[in-house]
Formats: C-alpha cells, structure tokens, sequence
C-alpha cells in the first residue's frame, strides 16, 4: 500500500506558496497605489507656488510663533530663540560675541546683557562704570538710539518672517519628510534649493515649519503657532533707563 502523505504535504506547500505569494502581490499592490496624502491636509497635492502662497498666509495670519535657530547675515551670525506676536516679542539673541536678551512690548524695546557685553574694546574707567550698572539689567533702548531699529527687528513677527520665508528662484516641490514629528512636504528656490527651502506641515493648518535659507544663510525652526504668551514690562527695579542713546558695547 503506497502512503499519500508526500503528495499531502506537496498539495499543502503549494497551497501555502499560493497563499504567500497572493499577499504578496496584495501587500505591493497596496503600498504602489496608497495615496501620500491620506490622513493630510491635503497641500501635498498642490502646486509648488500655491503651497508657498497657503504656507506664508497661514504665518500671517497666525497670532503668534517661536523661532529657534540661526540666521546669517552680511551683520555676522545670530542664534535665535524668539517667540513673537503682533504686540511684541521676547527670547535671546546670541552673536559672536555674547548673548542678551529682548523684549518688546509696542514701541517699547528692552534689551539685557551681562557687563561683558557692556563693556567696549577701550576697557577705561567710563567703560566699566557702564557696564557694571547695566549688568543684568532691562536697558530700555532709545527710539532715537541707531541700534534700536535693527534690535527691534529681531522682535518682529511680520518684518522677520517676511525676509525669512522668501524663496529666490523658480519655486519647486521637494521631498515629503517630517520635522518635529509631523509630516511636511518641501518647497525649494531655485535648482536644487540654492534659494531656500521651506518644509510646510502637511498636519492641520500648513504652516512652515522649518527654513533654510539659501547661499548658507542658516536654518531655522518654527514652531508653536498661534500659541499665546504674555508680555510683561520688566519691573522698575530691574529696569535701567539710560538716557537718549546708549553706551558702545562689543557685543
């Protein structure tokens, strides 16, 4: 009597083969026609130029963001981290030379820095004297001081953001990718972003998320939109008014 268990367990093989192979094909099919833009907000399908102009309304319109990172400049090389409203702004500021912190609150500017940034390169007993008063202190910044207009800068959402979100070039779309978690496609100036890069949140509103700015300018992150925070003036105390312009400093 000849045993059927070998062409048992042939049929059975082949049939598990059959199975294996039909989810296979199954599986690839479903990964080959899966739509990226599933469970998004849907700016991934749009054009390079229109998710651009959806990324730079949604900063405009939101009331508040923070930035962290940096930025180059023909001035020298700043580290960031602002957050910045309509009414004012508040974080730090680090240059080559020291870090100092600022507030705005309206046309209100105040700026605080240890005596080192205070101090300038001549090093007299004028110069120390300075510093030592203004050292951790809120100096408030003259309107008619010559660097008010360009520390005020770093304190506004609309003129910085503005600078900073323009893509120089013929706009075109980039890879998806994900910066802080969530899913963003990129915009890129110009061939092969030599005119910046701009990553867009492809969660919710698509608000930028992340710049590079081209020729080296450096990369900054966005995030917190629309979140609020208070401004609060400084207390007397801890306040010091100069007078109509302030003193030199090496930072």
């Amino acid at each position: 009597m000849t045993s059927s268990a070998p062409a048992v367990r042939a049929r059975r093989r082949t049939a598990l083969a059959v199975v294996l192979c039909a989810g296979l094909t199954a599986a690839l099919t479903a990964c080959a026609g899966e739509d990226p833009d599933k469970g998004t907000n849907g700016v991934g399908k749009l054009t390079a130029a229109q998710i651009d102009r959806k990324a730079r309304a949604a900063a405009d319109a939101a009331d508040a963001v923070r930035l962290t990172g940096k930025l180059v400049s023909k001035g020298g090389t700043y580290t960031l981290n602002m957050q910045l409203s309509g009414e004012g702004g508040m974080g730090s500021v680090t240059s080559k030379h020291s870090t100092f912190a600022l507030l705005r609150i309206g046309d209100a500017l105040f700026l605080k820095a240890d005596a080192g940034f205070w101090n300038d390169e001549k090093g007299d007993d004028g110069s120390d004297r300075a510093a030592d008063k203004l050292d951790g202190k809120y100096v408030k910044v003259p309107r008619n001081d010559p660097a008010y207009r360009q520390l005020r800068g770093f304190t506004e959402k609309k003129t910085l953001l503005g600078g900073m979100l323009a893509l120089h070039g013929k706009i075109n779309k980039g890879d998806r990718g994900t910066v802080g978690g969530v899913r963003t496609v990129q915009i890129l100036g110009g061939k092969g972003g030599e005119g910046g890069a701009l990553d867009v949140s492809l969660r919710g509103t698509p608000y930028p998320l992340r710049v590079a700015r081209g020729g080296g300018g450096g990369t900054v992150t966005l995030a917190d939109w629309g979140t609020a925070f208070e401004l609060e003036p400084p207390s007397e105390d801890d306040t010091v008014d100069y007078g109509g312009e302030l003193p030199r400093s090496s930072g």
